[in-house]
């Protein structure tokens, strides 16, 4: 068991997953980031094999920061280019607002949608009932996931091209699902306390890059606070991939995070 991976020499840079994954949902652009960078993915707290929450820490949005940051303390990483998938591009945009960031890569970020709305509803029913079909199915994953198109089937949701994993990621990812012990209290915390309000204090250069076929976090509903909120954010749509672009094309997504940590690396040393 691994809560974390480290390898690489470089610049900083901070790799976050999103929720009911680990830090191996990452293992296809690493080869590719590790060239130029001293590179720490960390598994988010309250997540299968991630550290959980201390006793009276509430399972929530800023306990899951503090994590992170923690991990980057840990690393001596005092600030770091930082890219979060989903969940972990609210959590990467929230470093970013604490002084944490170099630059930041947003891919398909949490946060975006209206509180109350149409749109929230709509996520919450999406994972509630892909976590209650996922807990069923784990127990038999070894077997189900042999065939690229039951892998296909069971994971059109996140990918693109979900028949791309081999049959131990995809075994392994529904183990990271059933085994993230904060995922109702996370996902009801977040519903409770609403999408972040905090967008504009972002300073960071930010990457926001959307996925052309994101089914999960769709982007006529959950885009326009990254796009409009954080100052002189660029925006970018990735093509051919879907909510967990990684493995759909490890190509596009590491040079997606190495052009623009590379693009701003230059300013961050002048300035440090």
């Amino acid at each position: 068991m691994s809560r974390q991976f480290r390898g690489g020499s470089g610049e900083a840079l901070v790799l976050i997953h999103g929720l009911a994954n680990t830090w191996r949902v990452w293992e296809p652009v690493l080869l590719a980031v590790c060239e130029r960078h001293d590179v720490l993915a960390p598994t988010l707290c309250g997540h299968y094999e991630g550290e959980q929450f201390a006793d009276g820490v509430e399972a929530a949005m800023p306990a899951v920061v503090d994590g992170v940051e923690r991990a980057m303390d840990a690393a001596g990483f005092e600030t770091a280019h930082l890219c979060g998938n989903s969940l972990g591009g609210w959590v990467a945009l929230d470093l970013a607002r604490r002084g944490r960031a170099r630059s930041v890569v947003c891919l398909a970020p949490a946060g975006g949608w209206e509180g109350g709305s149409r749109a929230e509803r709509r996520l919450k029913r999406l994972f509630t009932v892909g976590r209650k079909l996922n807990d069923r199915l784990e127990p038999h994953a070894a077997r189900l996931v042999t065939r690229p198109g039951l892998r296909k089937l069971m994971f059109a949701g996140a990918m693109a091209h979900p028949e791309r994993l081999s049959p131990q990621q995809a075994a392994a990812r529904m183990r990271a699902i059933s085994g993230c012990a904060a995922y109702w209290d996370l996902m009801d915390a977040i519903v409770r306390d609403g999408p972040p309000d905090w967008l504009g204090e972002v300073e960071a250069p930010t990457l926001v890059a959307w996925p052309e076929h994101d089914r999960v976090l769709q982007v006529k509903t959950c885009s326009q606070p990254f796009r409009e909120l954080i100052r002189d954010a660029e925006w970018r749509e990735l093509p051919g991939v879907g909510h967990v672009p990684m493995a759909d094309d490890p190509a596009l997504v590491s040079r997606t995070i190495l052009d623009w940590a590379a693009a701003h690396a230059a300013v961050t040393l002048r300035a440090g």
